[in-house]
C-alpha cells in the first residue's frame, strides 16, 4: 500500500527540482527501459550521486504508474513537501525572511490541477511568496499539478485554508492590499500599484470570484481585452498579473 504522504513526480523538470531541493525525500526513481538518451542518463547520474535507487520498467508499466499522465519516460516516488499548517504560520515564516515587499497569489475556485501547476510556475518565477486557496472546491497539489509546475511546487508554499474570506481579512489585518481580478472592474491592472504588500486574487474560469470573496477585496481591477475573446485562461491571466507586479517592483528599485 502506498504511503498517503507520497507523491508521484512526473517528468524531468519536477524530478530534477526535487533532487536539488530535497533528494532525501525521494524513495526511488522509475524510468522507461526503452529510453536511454543523454537527458535521461544525466538525470540518472544525479540520482546515483544522491544514493537513490533507479529501476527500469516497460512503457506499459510506466503509463500505469503515472495513471496515464504524461511522464516523459521517468517518474519518482517521493514524500510530499511540508506546507504551512496555517495562514499565521505562513505569515510568520515570511516575516522571518525580513522582506518588506512580499506578495501573494490567492485563488478562489480554481479546481483544475493543470491550471494550479501553471499558476505555481508563473507565481514562483515572478517572485511571489506563496499561493493560497480554499480547502474546498480547489485543486489539490497532486502529481499532475507538481508536474505542470515544473519544480515550482517544491519551492513555493501552497496553503489551503478553511475559510478564504476570513483568510483575506487576516491578510488585510497584516497590512496586505487585496486586489481582485474581475472583468467588470473599471480600473486596468496596468493603472494599479502592485508594489508593496499585496495579494492578487483570481477566481475560477467562467464564474470568477465568489461574491463574498469579491466583497472582501480592497480593489478590483481588470485585464484590458482588445480582441474578440472575453477572458483568458486563469493560469494565463495569473502569469500576466504576476509579471506586471514583477515589472513594477523592478522599476521601483
Amino acid at each position: 500500500m502506498s504511503d498517503p504522504n507520497d507523491i508521484c513526480l512526473l517528468g524531468f523538470h519536477a524530478i530534477r527540482a526535487r533532487l536539488r531541493a530535497a533528494p532525501q525525500s525521494i524513495s526511488r526513481i522509475v524510468y522507461d527501459g526503452q529510453r536511454r538518451d543523454t537527458r535521461l542518463n544525466a538525470l540518472l547520474k544525479l540520482a546515483e550521486q544522491a544514493g537513490i535507487k533507479a529501476v527500469s520498467e516497460s512503457t506499459q508499466n510506466m503509463d500505469r504508474l503515472a495513471k496515464n499522465q504524461r511522464h516523459q519516460g521517468i517518474l519518482a516516488m517521493a514524500s510530499k513537501r511540508p506546507q504551512p499548517d496555517s495562514l499565521l504560520d505562513l505569515l510568520e515564516q515570511m516575516e522571518s525572511l525580513k522582506k518588506q515587499d512580499q506578495w501573494l497569489v490567492v485563488l478562489d475556485g480554481v479546481t483544475d490541477p493543470h491550471n494550479l501547476g501553471a499558476i505555481l510556475r508563473s507565481a514562483d518565477a515572478a517572485g511571489a511568496a506563496a499561493v493560497i486557496a480554499p480547502r474546498d472546491k480547489s485543486a489539490p497539489l497532486n502529481d499532475v499539478a507538481a508536474r505542470v509546475s515544473a519544480g515550482a511546487s517544491d519551492h513555493l508554499p501552497y496553503l489551503q485554508v478553511t475559510n478564504l474570506a476570513r483568510a483575506i481579512e487576516e491578510l488585510q489585518q497584516s497590512d496586505y492590499m487585496v486586489i481582485g481580478l474581475a472583468g467588470e472592474a473599471e480600473q486596468s491592472l496596468y493603472a494599479t500599484d502592485l508594489t508593496g504588500k499585496i495579494a492578487l486574487v483570481l477566481g475560477a474560469e467562467g464564474e470568477g470570484m465568489r461574491r463574498l470573496t469579491r466583497e472582501r477585496c480592497d480593489q478590483l481591477v481588470r485585464l484590458p481585452m482588445q480582441g474578440s475573446v472575453e477572458s483568458l485562461n486563469v493560469s494565463v491571466a495569473c502569469g500576466v498579473c504576476c509579471y506586471e507586479a514583477l515589472r513594477q517592483r523592478q522599476n521601483k528599485k
